[in-house]
């Protein structure tokens, strides 16, 4: 990788780097792992003037218990949430949809909090959170605000995190003994998902079926309703707006997300 001339900071805090993004505002970018951030550098669609690398900051780091809820570092990395025996427990969507994702090498290095903020609406673990209902915990020079889920993915890589803020921790809601279940369909095993589905009890979430994670509004009603599995998974499509491309049509898309909704509610009748 060749990027464009560049200034390197590492934080030694969290108060550390958000003085450099107050300073230097959109000329600043985080570096937690880098696989959202190094991959844009290499193809100059992002080409900030200074890169300011959080990821020694073990404040962010690592995952705790905080009564009903989990609370989920930063900087955790995917590796470590597919083995944490607390997420495994309490919210096990994630501990799944963490060791599911990329390779050994991406699952080492790669942070929730890196993927969250990023917003690709082909990400794995947005659209699990936004099922198990999360709340994103943000710190900027106003102090400290929390946000949920469903108002956290604004649009296409947009996030509600402002250029001056960080994303400190994810606060999720125990799901102890609740059913689950995850599917994605890909072109090759370690792809971002053509279209993919996540569930928590009787929530529904899909992934790259419109310019965010969203949640299968009609589905959901359909099942607090008493309809049948089968039938309330043939609604999961209405109201998205997925892509229509070589590789995967609009129409193509829309049946795989009411059949892998299906498979997936199914999944978590087992599990719960």
């Amino acid at each position: 990788m060749i990027p464009a001339a560049l200034r390197y900071q590492r934080a030694s805090s969290v108060d550390d780097a958000l003085a450099a993004l107050a300073e230097h505002g959109d000329d600043a970018k985080l570096l937690a792992g880098g696989h959202s951030l190094l991959p844009l550098m290499k193809l100059r669609l992002a080409a900030p003037e200074i890169v300011v690398d959080i990821g020694g900051l073990r404040e962010l780091a690592g995952v705790r218990d905080d009564g009903d809820a989990v609370v989920l570092g930063a900087l955790a990395r995917h590796h470590d949430l597919s083995r944490d025996s607390l997420l495994s427990e309490h919210v096990p969507l994630l501990a799944h949809v963490a060791g599911v994702i990329g390779d050994p090498q991406v699952r080492h290095r790669g942070t929730v909090g890196g993927s969250v903020v990023h917003g690709d609406p082909a990400a794995d673990l947005p659209a699990a959170l936004l099922a198990c209902d999360a709340e994103f915990v943000l710190r900027g020079p106003s102090g400290q605000r929390r946000v949920a889920a469903t108002e956290f993915f604004a649009g296409p890589f947009t996030t509600a995190c402002e250029p001056d803020e960080l994303l400190t921790e994810i606060r999720v809601p125990k799901h102890t003994g609740l059913g689950w279940g995850f599917e994605k369909f890909t072109r090759r095993s370690i792809d971002w998902a053509v279209v993919g589905v996540a569930v928590c009890d009787r929530a529904v979430a899909l992934i790259n079926m419109s310019g965010t994670p969203l949640r299968a509004g009609v589905t959901e009603r359909a099942l607090a309703d008493g309809a049948p599995i089968a039938e309330a998974a043939k609604l999961a499509d209405e109201g998205t707006s997925p892509a229509d491309e070589p590789h995967a049509t609009t129409a193509y898309r829309r049946h795989l997300a009411r059949v892998l909704t299906e498979r997936t509610l199914l999944q978590a009748d087992r599990l719960g």
